[in-house]
């Protein structure tokens, strides 16, 4: 399968996007795999798209500061405070002018944001990036936001550290030794500060209309401010009003105070001699630039997604059309795993063509993917922009069944305790050591339980020394966990909410299976709090329960899965009957923007006295994962039927229709 096209890691909520990937070098080259978590397109094969220069307009609409009196543009006579230093004598402007001609220079470090690093913010290249594209069509939180996480951004953070920790020992160099400094660089912008200067302006440029550039140029003129700053007449206060003048036209208005901030930073730093302050004001500085380039993305993404979204058929399959040509993109497996699934279910399905229509086999085939007992370790090349929405998909419907696998076990438990206890007269009580076992916790559990009512109040976190912590326990059960009710239908629906709290205070982890594999004894003990069980079946209890949630070869599991995956075909067909017909941007509303309601087809479900409010909660899950893989499922045909499982993947299929004018 082809990984190179905005292939990685996709969050599910929302987008998280470095901005520090470089940017092509040619129309035709591809953005380099970067901390990015998705990459650009080769410019060579996407379609044409007239671009309106919205980007560069001002979020007040107002430009009058940049044609304010630039900095550069009057003689400065007043040397600044913060550089008393007298102009160098003779010999040491021989020994500068020699230094031009010496040995080159080491590279400066490179600022830690620049205009390349924020170039895939480009409106130009938001259109063109397949990933971004087939992913807003799924999360309305969808948004740009600088990417520090994990061991990438910790270096970001360090190498960004780096510059600044450079930045202040060059202007200390500058100020307290200055033949020293002469003799490193001359006159030369082969260090820090000119390169800044010149980030800030390049960014700059892209946040302003074409028609203020003059002014920018005027205004910041880095090679006229650098040769003031090496004669001691570079008005740093003025050029910082100046910039605040500037930035405060053109970004938001919530971010006026921080650009007070920096202003205040600059002036003070330059009016107390303080370098500490200075360079934090720089560092302010190009931080509001980062967060303007990422307010205007933003912006672009919030007006260009309706057009985007309807556009995503036709771009999709002229994309991944020029990728199947070129032997780039590799469908033959995604064909025959839809031919394989055509010969196995056809005969057995034929009941739900009225609901399904011509999409019954693929959505058959589809559900079978996500299904946790599914062999299939890799799915179709075709779903290459979906695998991360698929695998949490099943991560979500092994926890579904596996909570069911639970309560099922506990109606058995339950059912034992009653006998117990009408046999014995009393149960025996576990004792204390057996109440405060607990559990590991592991991963995320996100579908529709409510997580401020479904933590049990009388939860007592354990400290790592505490004696009652071990291997085992992360928190102490007190006696009172389990509500003494007589009526088994609360008493179920607290043992649910209980587990499901289990669950969702779990640490994440990519291994599903492992995660319960940790639960299970917690579970197991949790379970047999609720019940009247005696307590030397306790051992016996966490045996079967481990086995029964860790393998899905058990019949019970199996037994599970199978009610499930029946429960959801059932709501997954009327998910696609209602999705079909709408357009793109109605099937985005109506997928993302809300609970649908419970379909009729559940309502007539019979359900048994101890199970209904359980599987009352249960069917907010279910719902939820049918709206995804409806909503999955249904934009996936659109672009794949005619161009693979339907059709020929050889035939020579025409796609060139009329472009979107964006």
């Amino acid at each position: 399968m082809d990984q190179g096209y905005g292939g990685g890691p996709v969050e599910r909520s929302r987008r998280s996007l470095s901005t520090s990937a470089p940017v092509p070098n040619s129309e035709s080259e591809s953005m380099k795999d970067t901390d990015v978590q998705m990459q650009q397109a080769p410019q060579t094969e996407t379609e044409k798209k007239t671009i309106t220069p919205s980007s560069q307009e001002s979020p007040r609409r107002c430009e009058a500061a940049v044609r304010a009196s630039s900095p550069g543009s009057a003689v400065l006579h007043t040397p600044p405070i913060s550089t008393p230093v007298s102009t160098p004598p003779a010999d040491a402007s021989a020994n500068r002018k020699s230094s031009r001609h010496a040995a080159p220079q080491p590279w400066p470090v490179e600022p830690p944001v620049t205009r390349s690093t924020l170039s895939e913010l480009d409106v130009s290249k938001i259109i063109h990036n397949p990933k971004l594209r087939h992913d807003i069509n799924f999360d309305p939180e969808l948004h740009f936001r600088p990417n520090l996480d994990g061991e990438k951004g910790r270096k970001k953070q360090d190498k960004a550290n780096q510059f600044w920790k450079t930045l202040k020992e060059e202007l200390t160099e500058f100020l307290t030794d200055r033949p020293a400094f002469v003799a490193k660089y001359g006159e030369s912008t082969g260090w820090t500060l000119p390169s800044l200067l010149k980030a800030v302006k390049d960014i700059i440029q892209t946040l302003v209309p074409q028609r203020d550039r003059q002014f920018l140029d005027e205004g910041l003129d880095v090679e006229l401010l650098m040769q003031q700053f090496y004669r001691g007449i570079a008005d740093l206060e003025k050029l910082a009003s100046w910039l605040s003048r500037v930035l405060k036209s053109h970004c938001a208005p919530m971010r006026d105070d921080w650009v007070d901030s920096m202003y205040s930073q600059l002036s003070n730093g330059n009016r107390d001699a303080n370098l500490d302050e200075l360079v934090t004001g720089m560092r302010s500085l190009l931080s509001v630039l980062e967060a303007m380039k990422l307010d205007v993305a933003n912006h672009q993404i919030r007006c260009l997604r309706p057009v985007l979204i309807e556009d995503t058929t036709h771009f999709e399959q002229k994309f991944f059309m020029r990728k199947m040509q070129s032997k780039k993109v590799d469908v033959s497996g995604a064909k025959q795993w839809y031919n394989d699934a055509h010969r196995r279910y056809s005969p057995s399905i034929g009941n739900t063509t009225q609901t399904f229509g011509d999409t019954r086999v693929f959505f058959e085939a589809l559900t079978r993917l996500v299904l946790p007992s599914t062999a299939e370790k890799r799915v179709p090349s075709t779903f290459l922009f979906d695998e991360e929405r698929i695998l949490k998909l099943k991560s979500d419907m092994l926890d579904a069944i596996n909570l069911e696998v639970c309560m099922r076990m506990y109606e058995d438990l339950e059912r034992v305790g009653r006998f117990s206890a009408s046999m014995f007269g009393v149960s025996r009580a576990l004792d204390e050591d057996t109440l405060n076992r607990s559990m590991s916790p592991c991963s995320e559990f996100n579908f529709n339980s409510p997580i401020s009512t479904s933590r049990p109040s009388s939860l007592v976190l354990s400290t790592s020394g505490s004696a009652s912590s071990s291997p085992r326990s992360s928190f102490v059960m007190p006696s009172y966990v389990a509500p003494e009710t007589s009526e088994p239908r609360l008493r179920a629906r607290d043992v649910y909410s209980t587990l499901v709290a289990l669950l969702q205070s779990a640490t994440p982890t990519s291994r599903p299976y492992a995660r319960w594999q940790e639960l299970a004894t917690a579970m197991a003990l949790q379970i047999f709090r609720f019940t009247s069980a005696p307590s030397e079946m306790l051992a016996a209890f966490e045996d079967k329960l481990m086995d029964n949630v860790c393998n899905a070869n058990s019949q019970l599991y199996l037994e599970v899965e199978h009610s499930f995956h029946s429960r959801l075909m059932l709501e997954l067909g009327s998910r696609v009957r209602e999705f079909k017909p709408l357009s793109g941007v109605s099937l985005f509303a109506v997928a993302t923007g809300g609970r649908v309601q419970s379909s009729n087809l559940q309502s007539g479900r019979e359900r048994d006295m101890d199970g209904s409010a359980r599987e009352g909660q249960e069917e907010g899950g279910l719902e939820d994962m049918a709206v995804r893989l409806a909503h999955l499922g249904v934009l996936h045909w659109r672009v794949w039927s005619q161009l693979v499982y339907l059709g020929d993947a050889d035939d020579d299929m025409s796609v060139d229709g009329p472009s979107v004018q964006i």
